[in-house]
């Protein structure tokens, strides 16, 4: 265990610009928290931000940048997680980070790396909307979270039963997957490893499969339905999801740190 010291301070001062939507002084704080964050070799959480500023993922149905909702709610798992008693640390919080064989690396040290992203639906699905005077995309045909794992991951084994627990701690918490994913059409068709929990294979996503931890993918919520963006952005919305995710991984963690511990 670390103590506490300027590091925590540092956190408690993010904490409060996040309080007050600035983002701009949210990225600048968390630089300096990510530079002041004790290495830790185990019990860590590697929080993802997926995508990163040249390319800030799918577009909302009312033209809000996925990297945006992706932010907020990797804050919240990440002082979600820190309150169930493990460490954790955030990747790409800054946009920077462009390279995914990079992320895989960065959460090297962790024993576990979260990326956290929202979902969209496949093109032919959309439809055209005015928001606000502008014509948007949106699809209301599909909601609900989704995981992914990657057989191709030398920790497969341990990345499906974290996957399954964030899925059931999710369902418990009043979240639904979405369970698309695994329909047999054009850019979908990803088999299920866990149909109930909500969790599928999709084996070539570089940050699972290169990863050097056990890894999983959380799709959050599918931004590009109107009702599901407007819930995505709910401070309320984002904590019960990042307790969730947290009380998952607190339930599968501890098993695998016990197993791979040596005595002192």
């Amino acid at each position: 265990m670390c103590q506490k010291g300027p590091f925590y301070s540092l956190r408690l001062l993010a904490a409060g610009a996040r309080l007050a939507h600035n983002l701009p002084v949210r990225i600048f704080l968390f630089a300096i928290v990510l530079a002041a964050a004790p290495v830790q070799a185990r019990d860590t959480v590697a929080i993802d931000v997926g995508h990163f500023l040249g390319e800030p993922g799918a577009i909302s149905a009312r033209g809000r940048p996925e990297l945006e909702f992706n932010r907020e709610l990797a804050l919240e798992i990440d002082s979600a997680v820190l309150g169930k008693g493990l460490g954790s640390f955030l990747i790409g919080f800054d946009g920077l980070m462009s390279r995914l064989s990079a992320r895989a690396v960065a959460g090297a040290n962790a024993d576990f790396l979260l990326s956290v992203h929202h979902d969209s639906v496949q093109p032919h699905f959309l439809q055209v909307w005015e928001y606000e005077g502008i014509p948007r995309l949106f699809s209301d045909r599909y909601a609900g979270f989704s995981l992914f794992v990657s057989r191709k991951s030398a920790y497969v084994g341990p990345s499906l039963v974290c996957a399954s627990a964030i899925g059931a701690a999710m369902r418990r918490a009043g979240f639904s997957p979405s369970l698309y994913h695994a329909d047999r059409i054009p850019g979908e068709f990803k088999p299920f490893a866990d149909k109930a929990n909500g969790v599928h294979y999709y084996d070539n996503l570089i940050v699972l499969k290169r990863a050097r931890t056990p890894a999983v993918l959380l799709e959050a919520g599918v931004i590009i339905n109107r009702d599901e963006e407007l819930e995505m952005q709910r401070e309320n919305v984002h904590r019960r999801i990042a307790e969730a995710v947290a009380d998952g991984l607190h339930r599968c963690l501890p098993g695998r740190r016990a197993r791979t511990s040596t005595p002192e």
